[in-house]
């Protein structure tokens, strides 16, 4: 046993996606991340992708819809891999996030239409899962600090 998996149960382990993966690293666009939503349906990145993409705390809704789907193909897959509906889930394992990405939006879309009680029981199911995979998606999406100016620059006058 390791960790804080006090029961004891194995680690879920989804199996890599390297066409969604490729698919969206291409796409410069949420029409092209609906397209992979598309053409990969099964996938959670792919949802979760979208659900981020079209978020939009003042009309939630289409976010909250691309997540509900997410979280619903993230436990098919969850389900095929083995999983009963607990354990761990974890973030290090890259393919797993799409999952953990898909449980988090549908909690931040949950909390932009006030379901209160989805929020609570999708923090707990985030948690449960990986402790830090909240942490992860935050920081990883906070925006980056401006960098100062490489950029010098004379100002010439007269004497």
């Amino acid at each position: 046993m390791t960790g804080d998996n006090l029961l004891g149960l194995p680690e879920t382990r989804l199996p890599f996606e390297p066409e969604v993966v490729d698919a969206l690293d291409r796409a410069t666009s949420t029409d092209d991340i609906a397209a992979v939503a598309a053409k990969f349906p099964t996938s959670s990145l792919a949802w979760a992708r979208l659900a981020e993409a079209t978020f939009d705390p003042a009309n939630p809704i289409t976010g909250y819809a691309y997540a509900r789907v997410g979280y619903h193909r993230g436990l098919d897959a969850l389900r095929k891999a083995g999983w009963r509906g607990q354990g761990p889930i974890p973030w290090n394992h890259t393919p797993n996030q799409g999952v953990l990405r898909s449980l988090y939006m549908l909690r931040k879309t949950a909390d932009a239409i006030g379901e209160a009680d989805e929020v609570a029981r999708l923090t707990d199911f985030l948690r449960d899962a990986d402790e830090t995979a909240v942490a992860r998606i935050e920081t990883e999406s906070l925006p980056s600090e401006p960098q100062p100016s490489t950029e010098a620059f004379f100002i010439r006058g007269q004497d």
